[in-house]
């Protein structure tokens, strides 16, 4: 049977693709050190699960969630969050809504909001959701370069001012995916101005606010000047509280876009298990994660100083699970992450997957699956170092 064509416009899934070498060289009996995804390897925390079986237990959860935009309790807990974290105000009646994950509100928010041509403005090197889902939904693609000159922040001066004015919808995601860099509240401020001053919606990832080190407090863009005239942020439980597998997050800010997603996705899903949401709702208010938070903490310190060490300069990040490393002159992308896995033994994922601007880069995560106390971290340095003889630039 022949398939939609708008499938043809998706490549490979970046993730299936590192999944299926994984998968090839633990056949072969390869013991890796696995850099590559970023799916928190320290289990739920245990008060949460608790509330979770309360909840479960209670045949009042058992049924749809036919409420209008989430289960008022989860709703309601996210904006307190809000209030007390950013001192953003939000009325969960209509400035909130919940989502299955934040990559849902990412992907749906592209067919909510682009009509065929419609231009979307999309970080590159970036998450591959913003992209694909644009193109999916008949839109066009305009890539911001984020350039390590540039802090990997875009250059809002350089997006030509006829796209602008074609421009739908722009994506941003600080703390980032890939680089793990951070932006500031002045530079929030100044993308509410572009955006009002050519009618772009904007859509802020937050996935990643709570995933700090050294005392960094990442800001959220709805605390810019302005910003509900403009401005939709996804946030998302799965990197704060290492729940990735229960697909559970919001989103806040501008009501009409609030109200476009929640119109699309009240025809798509029936939310989430409500169960889930009442413990969501205690983790927002309760528990702290503060544990894996250290432990990301020390990896990325053996990762980065390790790498230094060998000559390989690497910025330690504020931020996100994600060293941001180059690759030795002479390599691609792609052909040093090959060399990483079959000589080191070591999975990364090549920089180029996330768009043309981050071909020379390799994203390491500091999520290692079998690490107890940074020991699988620094075997993976020991191998760098053992079998990977490069100059490093």
């Amino acid at each position: 049977m022949e398939r939609a064509k708008r499938l043809d416009l998706i490549p490979p899934y970046l993730f299936g693709e590192i999944s299926r070498l994984k998968s090839k060289a633990i056949a072969e009996g390869k013991d890796l050190v696995d850099l590559g995804i970023g799916d928190p390897d320290q289990p739920t925390p245990q008060a949460v699960i608790d509330k979770l079986s309360e909840a479960a237990n209670d045949p009042e959860t058992h049924r749809y969630d036919e409420t209008e935009a989430g289960w008022p309790l989860f709703l309601e807990a996210a904006s307190r969050w809000y209030k007390k974290r950013f001192n953003v105000d939000i009325d969960p009646k209509s400035e909130a809504m919940l989502l299955l994950g934040s990559k849902d509100g990412l992907a749906h928010l592209c067919w909510a909001m682009i009509n065929p041509g419609d231009i979307s403005l999309v970080p590159d090197p970036g998450y591959t959701v913003y992209k694909v889902n644009t193109l999916m939904a008949g839109g066009q693609i305009h890539a911001m370069p984020l350039l390590e000159k540039n802090g990997f922040v875009p250059e809002l001066a350089s997006i030509p001012t006829d796209v602008a004015k074609k421009a739908k919808l722009m994506f941003l995601n600080y703390p980032n995916n890939p680089t793990g860099a951070t932006a500031t509240l002045d530079f929030y401020n100044d993308v509410v101005r572009f955006a009002k001053e050519y009618d772009i919606a904007v859509c802020s990832d937050l996935a990643y606010s709570e995933v700090t080190y050294d005392g960094y407090d990442a800001p959220s863009m709805l605390q810019a000047e302005g910003a509900k005239d403009v401005v939709i942020e996804m946030h998302s439980l799965s990197k704060t509280y290492n729940m990735t597998g229960w697909r559970i997050g919001f989103a806040v800010g501008n009501s009409d876009l609030i109200s476009h997603l929640n119109k699309l996705k009240s025809n798509i899903d029936s939310r989430q298990f409500p169960a889930i949401d009442i413990a969501a709702a205690y983790a927002l208010e309760n528990v702290s994660n503060k544990p894996t938070l250290d432990l990301y903490t020390k990896r990325r310190d053996i990762l980065a100083e390790g790498l230094n060490e060998l000559g390989w300069k690497v910025k330690k990040p504020a931020a996100s699970l994600y060293v941001w490393a180059k690759v030795p002159d002479g390599y691609t992308s792609a052909d040093f992450a090959k060399i990483l896995l079959t000589d080191a033994g070591v999975l990364v994922i090549p920089g180029n997957g996330y768009g043309e601007y981050g071909e020379g880069y390799v994203r390491m995560s500091l999520t290692v699956s079998g690490d107890k106390n940074g020991d699988r971290m620094a075997e993976a340095v020991k191998r760098i170092k053992e079998n990977i003889k490069v100059k490093w630039s």
